[in-house]
């Protein structure tokens, strides 16, 4: 570890000029490094960040010139969204540059230990959680990372920077962050689940799992992980773990974590075996949202938080925005957006998660994802299904093999909500619950939410003139 005395004078270059380069370049000047922006946009999309660059007196390259001297870095340091394929990294790699991921400086630099949750689904509602657990006991904390909840947005080296030794730094990660990880340690790191994602970017799902195994891939005995023992790709995880093991388990005990036993979540830790709380207790709807609590209680004790803080966090939590967010109520019909849902096996839990008769509103970018397990749910639990954006005609085609044709296709997601309502009888709920990225209509899945809940705040308005 090189800590925070190795940086003076160190060349780091930086790719890409959001939320985590403009962390970086914050950051690593007061260290001592000389650091570059790179950014392949043109400056007129950039202007926010050149700006805030030019107070910081870094130079930025932009546009067709992005790439200039970047060879001349002692460090790269590219963003999350840049692929480790892009030719300029291949390019370093082959010079002998270094390249590292953000949460590898992070790490470098950090007093806090960093409890580390991964996962394809319900990193930020486990990651929140904890973070919830651990101020409940009267502890310093931080939400940190992989992270957009509200006005929870905070890059991990930003955290790591401020922090000092009595704080705990709750870090959601992602595959992408991973990928130029060369010792990132955390001291307790958590994986929920391995699930289809992101087979745009990975080559293959195989890929994608030994990313999210990397969280673990330099712990030692001395740290603790954390793995879903009911997931069969978590479990093959575990046996290249050389931390100290426990988990999570709605099925069965567990010699170390918490799990569930006649309704009540349990401990063990230590040797020692206690309950938690009751799982009819959780105000957060679906079986998901449990295993997610869970997850979040084994991390806290394994931190040494106590069970009475756990149990306050389980039974007040309600979760954090997008994430089946209660938007309204209108004329007894229930609006719940749940526009993080990223994936189809996010859009199978969430509509899983209700009794209450669905309309669906589904569809989003196509991340070569297959949809035929999302597909099958939908055509036993949906009372209609409104597709969007460019992944609808596939998504039809796979409920349509299922014997559902309860489906229309709007122009837009605000069309969608209104047929919807229109359909929507009382004791239903209207779900947006999409099972793919955003970016084909949206600029994120917040944005995507947030429109959601524009147009069900106009429906709302409309029935009360």
């Amino acid at each position: 570890m090189m800590s925070r005395t190795g940086w003076h004078n160190k060349r780091i270059h930086v790719i890409g000029m959001g939320r985590t380069g403009m962390a970086v370049a914050r950051v690593m000047p007061a260290l001592g490094a000389k650091v570059a922006l790179h950014d392949s946009k043109p400056a007129g999309e950039l202007a926010e960040a050149i700006r805030e660059a030019a107070s910081l007196e870094l130079p930025v390259f932009a546009g067709e010139a992005a790439y200039r001297g970047i060879y001349e870095a002692d460090l790269i340091v590219p963003s999350p969204g840049v692929p480790c394929k892009h030719p300029v990294l291949r390019e370093a790699v082959r010079r002998g540059v270094e390249v590292l991921s953000e949460i590898e400086i992070a790490w470098r630099i950090s007093p806090a230990p960093i409890l580390a949750v991964t996962g394809t689904n319900g990193k930020t509602t486990t990651t929140v959680a904890l973070y919830h657990m651990l101020e409940a006991d009267g502890q310093k904390a931080v939400v940190a990372g992989n992270i957009s909840a509200g006005e929870i947005k905070k890059a991990l080296i930003a955290a790591a920077y401020e922090a000092d030794s009595q704080t705990w730094i709750a870090a959601e990660i992602s595959t992408f962050q991973l990928e130029w990880v060369r010792g990132f340690r955390p001291k307790v790191g958590a994986l929920l689940n391995i699930t289809e994602d992101h087979l745009d970017r990975h080559p293959s799902f195989e890929a994608y799992a030994a990313l999210k195994a990397r969280l673990f891939a330099f712990q030692t005995e001395e740290d603790v992980a954390i793995l879903n023992a009911d997931s069969p790709m978590a479990q093959q995880v575990a046996g290249a773990v050389c931390a100290r093991k426990a988990g999570f388990s709605r099925t069965r005990p567990l010699e170390a974590g918490c799990f569930l036993r006649g309704g009540t979540v349990c401990a063990r830790w230590e040797g020692s075996e206690f309950p938690l709380f009751d799982a009819r207790e959780v105000l957060l709807p679906g079986a998901h949202n449990l295993e997610n609590l869970m997850a979040a209680a084994a991390m806290a004790v394994a931190c040494g938080v106590r069970p009475e803080a756990v149990v306050e966090t389980a039974r007040t939590f309600r979760g954090v925005v997008h994430r089946l967010e209660a938007v309204a109520e209108i004329g007894g019909v229930r609006y719940i957006n749940n526009s993080m849902c990223t994936n189809p096996a996010a859009g199978q839990r969430s509509l899983e998660a209700f009794e209450d008769p669905v309309l669906l509103i589904a569809g989003g970018k196509d991340k070569a994802m297959d949809f035929g397990p999302m597909a099958e749910v939908i055509a036993r639990r949906a009372k209609k299904l409104f597709l969007i954006g460019e992944t609808a005609p596939v998504i039809e085609e796979a409920v349509r093999a299922f014997g559902f044709d309860r489906i229309e296709r709007p122009g837009s997601l605000q069309e969608a909500v209104r047929k919807a309502h229109g359909e929507a009888q009382p004791g239903d709920i209207v779900l947006l619950s999409p099972g793919c990225a955003s970016f084909d209509m949206f600029s994120g899945f917040e944005a995507r939410g947030n429109a959601f809940k524009e147009a069900v705040r106009e429906l709302r308005q409309e029935e009360t003139t």
